[in-house]
């Protein structure tokens, strides 16, 4: 590959990336994620499965693909059920058979290529695909008695379905970035018809080189992964084992990998949350499991546990049904002496004698009335409450801040998840804003209890939540 800009810093290739992502998106209608993500890969290193029909733009991506290095060699072949291993892996030598060695000419075929594009991949056989194993995974070929390393960067692989076999299965882990690919929508195709055809071509000062790539890697291996960033990503594997939705360790580590790429392409030498939105295209089969996944990152990145408005919802409502209780309650009423209390309203019926002494014996209740400690002390819980409640909303206020600024600045982020993660983000906002108004309602509740004129100076039991603690 050409050594053109060598020593050129990985921090300093951002303008770069984003010319060469202008060139590669230019004309292709509506495929702005599926380049940038399968760009992306390529930086990584890793392989990307396009699945979807034909006539969908998946070989015109890959063609383009391996302009953005400098001295790529690009290969092509669509594979069927009688593809020969010559075809992707060159003519046996016959100079080498004459001296009784079993050798290929691999010049000009996939084991001397740098970006590569496998047409209908599961059509060929499983001779051929095991050997694609090795060299997708392990970068080498085994060229008769010897391995031959591979320059290989990425492959893009192209097909309809993926097989349910179990070479089929291990063939399709190779592929990190699995990328679902339809028709052009009726929103974009008077766009796809108004194409004139002229490609744009990368300028050769954007183009990327073996220095660049190594300086990438270099940066890469430094990012760092914050303490929330792991446990997000763990929480997402125990959410998937937990559906019997099986991700080897090995992938794990690559999505890592990914995602420290993607970070240090752009300056940065730490993940951000944000960074996480690339996980339904790597660990999941298909459309539907990443539409899933999606939709669990889209409510789930950005807030907390307890920020969730159903644990809110359930902690607030215990506070309006103590208020309830509190002022519902009754209460023997006693007078300074120790004797039951009767208010004007008793019956004038039971004034004669037999009457009076029933009513002596009467049990009369009337509504309970709370000292100044009691009351206090529940207001005090309320205001802990609201004050937990205004910390989650400035929380999230940041967290959309700090949403914005990643969005501006990232080169690989989808504009379309970053619009429903801040919706997300902001109906939280508005749904917590109800709850303070509701825990600010009990408060007024607690003070309206009725008074007693001695104050017991008892502290109530804190009130009882049936869910998990804020």
């Amino acid at each position: 590959m050409n050594k053109a800009r060598q020593g050129t810093p990985a921090l300093d290739l951002r303008p770069r990336l984003a010319c060469l992502l202008d060139c590669l998106e230019a004309g292709l209608i509506e495929r702005g994620r599926i380049v940038r993500l399968a760009f992306l890969a390529a930086l990584a290193g890793e392989h990307t499965l396009l699945v979807g029909p034909p006539g969908t733009a998946k070989s015109e991506l890959a063609r383009r693909l391996h302009l953005a290095f400098a001295g790529a060699r690009y290969f092509e072949r669509l594979l069927t059920r009688f593809t020969v291993p010559e075809e992707l892996f060159g003519p046996l030598s016959i100079s080498a058979l004459e001296q009784d060695r079993y050798e290929r000419m691999t010049a000009g075929f996939l084991p001397q290529a740098t970006i590569a594009f496998i047409d209908e991949v599961f059509k060929a056989n499983s001779a051929i695909l095991n050997a694609l194993l090795t060299l997708l995974n392990e970068r080498e070929f085994d060229n008769g008695a010897g391995r031959e390393r591979c320059p290989l960067i990425s492959a893009i692989g192209a097909t309809n379905e993926v097989p349910a076999d179990a070479v089929g299965e291990a063939f399709f882990d190779r592929f990190l970035m699995r990328l679902p690919v339809g028709p052009v929508s009726a929103a974009g195709f008077r766009s796809l018809l108004a194409l004139d055809g002229a490609d744009a071509q990368p300028s050769a000062n954007d183009q990327l080189g073996d220095p660049d790539l190594l300086a990438l890697t270099t940066a890469s291996a430094a990012v760092q992964m914050p303490a929330e960033v792991a446990g997000l990503l763990a929480e997402l594997r125990g959410k998937l084992a937990g559906e019997q939705a099986y991700v080897s360790d090995r992938r794990w580590v690559k999505v890592a990998w990914l995602l420290k790429v993607a970070a240090a392409s752009e300056g940065r030498t730490a993940l951000a949350l944000w960074d996480l939105w690339l996980l339904p295209w790597c660990v999941a089969p298909g459309s539907e499991q990443q539409s899933a996944i999606q939709a669990w990152l889209t409510g789930r990145l950005g807030l907390d546990a307890a920020m969730a408005p159903p644990l809110l919802t359930r902690v607030v409502e215990a506070f309006e049904a103590q208020a309830k209780i509190e002022q519902e309650a009754e209460d023997l009423d006693y007078d300074d002496s120790g004797r039951l209390r009767f208010s004007s309203e008793l019956d004038a019926s039971v004034n004669d004698a037999k009457g009076a002494s029933q009513a002596t014996r009467m049990s009369f209740r009337r509504r309970r009335l709370y000292g100044d400690t009691h009351i206090a002390a529940r207001v005090r819980q309320v205001d802990e409450l609201v004050d937990r409640i205004g910390g989650y909303a400035q929380a999230i206020a940041a967290r959309r801040v700090e949403l914005a600024a990643y969005t501006a600045q990232s080169l690989w982020m989808d504009r379309e998840f970053a619009a429903q993660a801040d919706a997300n983000l902001a109906g939280t906002a508005q749904a917590i804003e109800a709850l303070r108004a509701r825990a600010l309602a009990a408060r007024d509740a607690f003070l309206s209890l009725p008074r007693g004129q001695v104050d017991p100076g008892s502290l109530p039991e804190p009130v009882a939540v049936s869910t998990v603690p804020v």
